[in-house]
């Protein structure tokens, strides 16, 4: 293999170390604190030192290169880059001693400004801003006499953190991940998972900057001044840390900028980047729906093992649109109808068994592009520690998933002030979304004419805080991921007139024979420091249709047809800033109702948690469409005009929506809890996997039992959140009915009355996997959990896939996986994701077990799958799986990575942050909780 020299390959040691000195001076963004501060005046803050919440690892997310390098050779780390991820790990061994006077030990005190004797440093990019940083987190804190120069302050603290993050997601959002990072496989996969999701041209997205201004009024304009002057900030810092060779070192890694000369560039950030980051963030964590043709195919499997008719009820047992034992956020049995089944379906557009063809999306492959062969550069020995640092890509290549199953997305827990100890209502809540290092959330508070907030926002479309604090209230969300997307069957046909095929290119639009139109991306890279992925190219190409993308090709009842996704949020990616805008303005936000219109602006599917000293509330937002009347959302519909959304335009892709108070929504409901659960009665879930067991009964049981006793506080309310974070839901909740089957006659084997014996003392001290006391590295119960590991998934296959039939089991298990434990890789972050037991079948199990034994079920199976419904089979099924269960070896059960010893049990569960830079962190407790948390009671209101 030849290996070549570049430019920054020739620097030499001394060079090395003359840099090191330079780089690792502090950051000129971020100068040194004035000797007298010029005195702040105070923004008025309600909470009174009640609000806390927590980011791990770090506020600082820009290391320069002899930083980067520093840290690879002699493990050192930039100052605040790793300070929050300490106590963010200690909760899971602290919580039970918890108290409101320790919370601090736990959570950051997330009052407004910085206390006096507390300031790190005070920058001053403009005249009308400033940006001080608190000595213990290093947390930008950003105060502006005007609205530009506040949000200009905002853009340049992007900067200081997340510049070579954002970076990276502005080309995740134009499909060119690997021309920027390099051509890794995952990078590959990613990009080819992402673009087909929300492709656009340029032109494109300067219309959508266009459409908020044009139809949002003052708000729509205001917002868009905001972002140009966000940009102008983190163009700023660009300019200058550029300019002063303090910029972040994975520019010199990829071979951006020349170490030695600094010649090279860091692109100029435009206002139509924060549209194609604002799809990447609606993408991962704000749509819902979709997946249709899987859908169908699952349905065709069932009926031709069935016939149509029971073969539709059992496929429909198992989508579970409502399943009335799902825990529900709206408790109370308030119905908010939304696409559920209709009675009579009409236009439903099932594929021709065997027809269906995805549609290619990569051509002209050439070089690195899909074989991932290495052609390392040649490095300076110093640098030699950092390459190949990037090998396996930036990201995992499944980040966006196709099947309408989001990972990860966040929990939230909300007490009445009617039940709490203050008479005041008191919230724990927070986003989940995976562990990166930098993390994609970036801490911030904004102060200025109109604003007044602190909390988080994702890097780079940071004008306003997302997700936080105001001065007398707080919010959160968890992704709601209701049906906002639906699939079009469009008849092909021939603009000249001949016979349309598969292939064809031309649709019936409305009775007339249209082109799609042809969009494509063309990415090359070459190897370099950080990625050594020998040089390749490849050309992405999608066609659109007014109905949307193309994702497949079929015949239906004979015709050929191309399948389109159509999500109402396309071309609307930044539409949702509004509300945002909104959230942040004092004068508009002044109570729970206020702050549900405000969440009405908001046109991505979340579930937003409102919480002040008198009132909590809950309002589902999203960009709902009207369907017509008979459409099955679940299921591909064609492509005709009867049965288009209401007032579906295709220029712009608007429609009729539901209106807000269709909407899921709430105020002063004794509790809520949301962990992507059901919303409420009759709001039909968008995919399968939302059954009788749901990873929220974990939080709606300890809450339900607070709110019961009263007297609850925020150390109660948190101990109620960390225990549910390292409690194993099958342990927990299908557990039981697993040993009521088995234990039906006595067991008279010594190994699995051994197992037996070791699950059920584990279930009786909770189910957990945690460690037994902070650093120990080891479970109390290590054999039964290991035991229920390798138990789950045997079980699940000897349960169901007699009953179902191979076909129609792998049908069913590729639309909805068996289990998802911590251990597992799956997740935004791929395996130590933290999140866990978003989906599985232990809904499915629960039922039918009960079922086995005689129990009521409610929305019950369509059969009775353990043992074909006879208990004594059941419970030999079970029995065989547990033995082969026992006999798997720890090694095998946890195989290792690159992280872990194969058989490191704890290790193979602990969180990990997924480097998308130079600086790792060390494997902390599993935890399944949100990445960013606030813990919020307000003792007073304006």
């Amino acid at each position: 293999m030849r290996r070549r020299t570049l430019r920054l390959r020739t620097l030499t040691s001394g060079a090395v170390l003359a840099l090191g000195a330079a780089l690792l001076a502090p950051r000129a963004g971020a100068a040194a604190a004035p000797r007298d501060p010029a005195p702040k005046e105070e923004t008025v803050d309600h909470c009174g030192s009640q609000c806390a919440d927590i980011l791990p690892p770090g506020a600082n997310g820009g290391a320069t290169l002899a930083e980067i390098l520093a840290h690879r050779v002699l493990g050192t780390r930039p100052a605040h880059a790793d300070d929050q991820l300490g106590p963010y790990d200690a909760l899971s061994s602290g919580y039970p001693s918890l108290t409101d006077d320790r919370l601090t030990e736990f959570f950051n005190d997330a009052s407004f400004g910085v206390r006096e004797g507390q300031v790190a440093s005070v920058t001053k990019p403009r005249d009308d801003v400033t940006i001080t940083r608190d000595k213990k987190y290093g947390i930008p804190h950003i105060k502006g006499t005007t609205r530009y120069g506040t949000e200009f302050g905002a853009g340049f603290a992007a900067g200081q953190d997340r510049l070579w993050l954002i970076d990276l997601f502005r080309h995740i959002g134009r499909g060119q991940l690997t021309s920027f990072a390099g051509g890794a496989l995952a990078n590959q996969g990613l990009e080819q998972q992402f673009w087909p999701q929300a492709p656009y041209t340029e032109k494109d997205l300067e219309k959508q900057v266009e459409y908020i201004k044009s139809t949002q009024g003052e708000r729509g304009r205001q917002a868009m001044e905001d972002a140009q002057a966000y940009i102008d900030g983190l163009n700023a810092y660009r300019v200058k840390s550029k300019n002063g060779r303090y910029f972040p070192g994975e520019y010199v890694l990829t071979g951006k900028i020349d170490a030695v000369t600094n010649a090279g560039e860091i692109e100029p950030f435009k206002v139509t980047d924060m549209i194609a980051l604002a799809s990447v963030v609606g993408g991962l964590f704000g749509n819902g729906g979709g997946g249709e043709v899987e859908s169908a195919l699952s349905l065709l499997k069932a009926q031709e093992k069935y016939g149509v008719e029971k073969g539709t009820e059992v496929w429909e047992s198992f989508r579970a649109r409502n399943d009335p034992e799902a825990v529900q956020t709206i408790h109370d049995g308030t119905s908010f109808p939304y696409a559920g089944k209709p009675e009579k379906a009409r236009g439903t557009a099932l594929p021709d068994p065997g027809s269906v063809e995805r549609e290619q999306l990569v051509y002209d492959r050439e070089g690195g592009a899909g074989s991932g062969a290495k052609d390392p550069v040649r490095a300076p020995r110093k640098l030699k520690p950092l390459q190949g640092m990037y090998d396996k890509g930036v990201l995992p290549a499944d980040l966006f998933g196709e099947d309408g199953h989001k990972k990860g997305m966040s929990n939230a827990l909300l007490v009445s002030g009617k039940h709490t100890a203050s008479g005041n209502p008191v919230a724990v809540f927070g986003p989940q979304t995976g562990y990166f290092a930098p993390q994609l959330l970036m801490q911030q508070e904004l102060q200025g004419p109109g604003i007044s907030a602190r909390g988080v926002s994702f890097a780079g479309v940071g004008m306003y805080v997302q997700l936080g604090r105001g001065q007398d209230y707080a919010w959160s969300a968890t992704s709601a991921g209701q049906d906002i997307t639906d699939t079009y069957a469009v008849e092909l046909c021939e603009p000249g007139g001949g016979t349309p095929t598969k292939q064809s290119t031309g649709y019936l639009h409305r009775g007339t024979c249209t082109p799609m139109e042809k969009l494509e991306r063309r990415n090359a890279w070459k190897p370099t420091l950080a990625d050594s992925t020998a040089a390749g190219s490849y050309r992405m190409q999608v066609f659109r249709t007014k109905y949307g993308i193309v994702t497949h090709r079929a015949s239906v009842e004979g015709k050929p047809v191309a399948y389109v996704s159509l999500r109402s949020t396309y071309r609307h990616e930044a539409d949702s800033i509004i509300g945002f805008q909104m959230f942040n303005d004092p004068s508009y936000v002044k109570d729970a109702a206020s702050f549900k219109k405000a969440a009405q602006h908001i046109s991505y599917a979340f579930n937003w948690f409102y919480a002040d000293s008198r009132d909590i509330a809950y309002y589902n937002s999203g960009a709902n469409p009207e369907r017509a009347d008979g459409v099955d959302p679940a299921l591909p519909v064609k492509a005709h005009q009867a049965y288009e959304w209401q007032d579906f335009d295709p220029e712009d892709n608007t429609s009729a929506q539901t209106p807000p108070a269709e909407h899921p929504q709430s105020v002063n409901q004794d509790y809520y809890i949301s962990w992507n659960n059901k919303q409420a009665k009759d709001f039909s879930t968008a995919g399968f996997g939302v059954s009788a067991v749901h990873r929220g009964d974990l939080l709606d049981g300890r809450v339900r039992k607070l709110t019961e006793e009263g007297g609850v506080t925020r150390a109660s309310l948190t101990r109620a959140m960390s225990e549910a974070a390292v409690t194993d839901l099958r342990g927990e909740q299908v557990l039981p009915e697993l040993l009521k089957v088995v234990r039906s006659k006595p067991v008279t084997d010594p190994q699995q009355a051994k197992a037996l014996q070791q699950l059920e003392a584990w279930r009786k001290a909770g189910a957990q996997r945690n460690q037994t006391s902070a650093g120990s590295k080891t479970y109390a119960h290590p054999d039964a959990v290991r035991i229920m590991d390798a138990w789950w998934p045997l079980l699940i296959e000897a349960e169901f896939g007699p009953g179902l039939g191979k076909d129609l089991y792998a049908a069913l298990t590729s639309q909805l996986a068996t289990d998802e434990a911590p251990s597992a890789g799956h997740g935004p972050t791929g395996a130590h994701a933290g999140s866990a037991f978003q989906y599985g079948w232990w809904g499915y199990a629960d039922k039918d077990l009960r079922k086995v034994l005689g129990e009521p079920v409610k929305g019950g199976l369509a059969d009775t799958y353990c043992g074909d419904g006879e208990l004594d089979a059941c419970r030999d099924a079970l029995l065989t799986t547990l033995a082969q269960a026992v006999a798997k070896p720890a090694t095998e059960v946890y195989p290792g990575d690159d992280s872990c010893k194969a058989g490191d049990q704890w290790c193979a569960d602990s969180v990990i942050h997924r480097p998308l830079g130079g600086i790792t962190h060390k494997p902390v407790q599993w935890q399944n909780r949100p990445t960013y948390q606030q813990v919020v009671e307000f003792p007073r209101h304006r």
